[in-house]
């Protein structure tokens, strides 16, 4: 029987990896996003079926709406993929625009609630499925700058865990995957468009890529029904832990 996964904030990154790694696996494919054109684009690739929705997730009925819409042959979803997110701003908490930070609240937090929350009862109703949450390693690890993303990355890792607990019996399993430093556009929207202070964000090093992310998330969903993988942390090879910032008189 064909699979389908559900995956947010697939015009890009992570989210577009995950698409094309699971339809290169013979999986159907719902991909969303707020870029038409990209989805288009992307959805013309793909080896496999492909419904493609137009979406914000920071609109809780056009959340609503779409989840409700759900062709019949794209039905039951088995994996839904919470990938949509951003940071923006490296500045201390009392320098940043707290628009930055309700953005960022907005769409990492309550975006992915109402996508989980409109997808559950489906999943429920077909007595399966897996819903995979993209966190970071922020969520575990603060850093100067780091403040509201990594709090909301935090959510994410204790919210997926008490899915866990709430679902447990249900035969719906809780993923969260941690990503450390990463080559995407995340760092094109977190410098809000500054291509120079992007790039050389990554200047000397050997980061993650998008494939390496999706490869973890196709695992964690392609293990036995018996296995829940409650978390994977993935750093690239040249990040590693820092000293505690001690600062002396």
């Amino acid at each position: 029987m064909t699979k389908t996964v559900f995956i947010t904030g697939a015009t890009s990154g992570f989210g577009e990896a995950t698409a094309r790694r699971f339809a290169a696996e013979g999986w159907q494919t719902i991909i969303t996003g707020r870029r038409t054109e990209r989805l288009e684009k992307l959805q013309g690739e793909l080896p496999t079926p492909c419904h493609a929705v137009t979406l914000d997730v920071q609109d809780k009925a056009a959340v609503d709406a779409c989840i409700a819409s759900i062709p019949e042959s794209f039905k039951p979803v088995d994996v839904l993929v919470n990938n949509a997110g951003l940071a923006l701003g490296l500045e201390g908490a009392d320098e940043v625009a707290i628009e930055d930070w309700e953005t960022m609240v907005d769409t990492n937090i309550k975006g992915l609630l109402y996508t989980t929350r409109a997808m559950l009862p489906h999943m429920v109703s077909a007595g399966s499925g897996h819903v995979i949450n993209l966190g970071s390693v922020a969520g575990s690890w603060p850093y100067p700058g780091g403040n509201v993303y990594g709090a909301t990355k935090a959510f994410v890792k204790q919210f997926t865990l008490n899915l866990r607990a709430d679902l447990v019996g249900k035969n719906i399993r809780a993923t969260d995957i941690e990503p450390g430093l990463a080559n995407t556009e995340f760092s094109a929207v977190r410098f809000k468009g500054d291509s120079d202070k992007a790039d050389n964000f990554y200047d000397g090093t050997d980061p993650l890529t998008a494939d390496d992310i999706a490869d973890a998330i196709f695992w964690a969903a392609s293990r036995p029904a018996n296995v829940n993988i409650n978390r994977i942390e993935i750093m690239a090879g040249c990040q590693a832990f820092s000293p505690f910032n001690i600062v002396r008189k």
